[in-house]
């Protein structure tokens, strides 16, 4: 009875170790499974209750800077004053600050007080040439040089707001830079839509494939980078991102159909170049529809502008055509390339006419890396709130912020800006003339690129 006593007396206490052990191994667990937003600084606070705090104290800044920008938009590689408005805010808060890279780039470095990963957040800097619609006081009345010509600007895409909400989020990081666990390299790139002050021929750089080759994701060398773009088509505050391509690579394409000329009343004299040009453009219909796998990716091919002839009676000698191509696969953009060529060059050979195809690659697709998706979704579910976050759908736009995740690590989302109670698909769209911003929605903007850097240094603590 003794012995039995004792054995079940040992049997208690292993099981009781046991149930400490598991109880340590998961509390182990969940502790690397607790929001970073519960780190304490060293005021006791929150890492997140202070971003937020500090968020909502620069709010009103953050909506005069966006007004400011706004009304004094400027195009691609001609932003000198905002990029000198960026550069000042970010050597009054004590950065290392660089200028003129990629033309009017300006990249400032926020030390943290502790070791640890370098973080990069990115904003776009220029406007288009759309002359602006929307009634509002600090309404865009500004002129500027699109390849040499005078034209009306306007910060219809929203990169007006893009600035404010880095160079507020700057402000909030560099309030709390003692307590933050690595280094944060703030980037404002000019020329995202497109240089306006030359005409892009695949030999020439600008944006952001020009800063990554003048070096601004090294020294230091960037361990992760987050972006955001605002769109009309989510509500006001709300946040949206996915994992994997999230919008497309955009492509340039040229096609030149040579013919021979002759009478209007007599086609069978010369080689008509318009009817080639017809037949071909439904000819790259059919590569989507017909030749390419349409479960691998979803793919486009625009023909946006065709030009020939200018008399009614005359078959001219040629014919120009210009369109885009959207990808979300490089394997399958290439193909394509390679269907369109030999399309277009079958086509015209069948007529006695000669094609000459041309493609112009602009910008790759976009692509979140999976595993950052996956480890910072929490951080935009905390920042959004429940109700007010969304898996996006793939967008067919593009943007050059891929070439950043190229070389690094990325994470590229979208906050809503169309005020809430408004029809998203009915509002005017980002390069609409009429594109309009709810600015209650950028301070969601600051609190998640400030909480995805706060959040991503301290993970890599753990």
């Amino acid at each position: 009875m003794a012995v039995q006593q004792a054995h079940r007396s040992q049997t208690s206490t292993r099981s009781t170790l046991r149930a400490g052990l598991s109880a340590l191994s998961l509390a182990a667990g969940l502790l690397c499974l607790v929001p970073v937003a519960q780190a304490q600084g060293a005021s006791g606070e929150s890492l997140q209750a202070q971003i937020d705090t500090r968020a909502k104290a620069v709010e009103a800044q953050l909506i005069a800077w966006r007004r400011d920008i706004h009304q004094h938009p400027e195009l691609g590689n001609y932003e000198v004053r905002t990029s000198r408005l960026v550069a000042d805010h970010l050597r009054k808060l004590g950065m290392e600050v660089k200028t003129g890279v990629a033309k009017t780039g300006v990249v400032g470095v926020l030390k943290g007080g502790k070791p640890g990963p370098v973080v990069a957040l990115r904003a776009d800097m220029d406007a288009l040439p759309v002359k602006e619609r929307v009634d509002v006081p600090f309404a865009s009345k500004a002129k500027g040089l699109f390849l040499g010509k005078e034209v009306d600007v306007m910060h219809a895409c929203g990169h007006d707001t893009h600035v404010a909400i880095l160079m507020a989020t700057a402000e909030v990081l560099a309030g709390m830079k003692d307590q933050l666990p690595g280094t944060v390299k703030f980037i404002f790139q000019p020329a995202e839509e497109s240089p306006a002050d030359f005409e892009p021929d695949g030999s020439n750089m600008w944006g952001a494939k020009q800063m990554v080759a003048e070096g601004v994701l090294d020294n230091p060398k960037v361990d992760a980078i987050f972006g955001l773009h605002v769109t009309s088509g989510i509500e006001s505050g709300k946040l949206g991102w996915r994992s994997g391509p999230a919008m497309a690579a955009a492509d340039q394409f040229r096609i030149d159909v040579k013919g021979r000329q002759t009478h209007g009343a007599r086609p069978w004299g010369g080689i008509d170049p318009i009817v080639v040009a017809s037949q071909i453009v439904l000819g790259l219909q059919t590569i989507q529809s017909r030749q390419v796998d349409a479960m691998l990716e979803p793919s486009v091919i625009t023909v946006g502008t065709i030009h020939g002839g200018n008399r009614m009676n005359i078959v001219p000698e040629k014919v120009e055509m210009m369109g885009t191509i959207r990808t979300y696969d490089e394997g399958m953009k290439k193909d394509i390339h390679a269907r369109m060529k030999r399309t277009t060059e079958a086509i015209a050979a069948s007529a006695g006419a000669e094609a000459d195809f041309k493609v112009l690659e602009l910008y790759n697709a976009t692509v979140n890396q999976p595993a950052l998706t996956e480890k910072m979704a929490p951080t935009l579910k905390r920042v959004a709130g429940d109700g007010n976050w969304m898996i996006s759908p793939k967008l067919t736009a593009s943007e050059d912020f891929s070439f950043y995740q190229e070389k690094v690590p990325g994470l590229f989302f979208n906050l809503g800006v169309t005020p809430k109670g408004t029809d998203v698909n009915k509002a005017p769209s980002n390069h609409s003339p009429e594109f309009y911003v709810d600015e209650a929605a950028l301070v969601n903007g600051v609190r998640a690129l400030a909480g995805l850097t706060v959040d991503y240094m301290t993970m890599a603590q753990r």
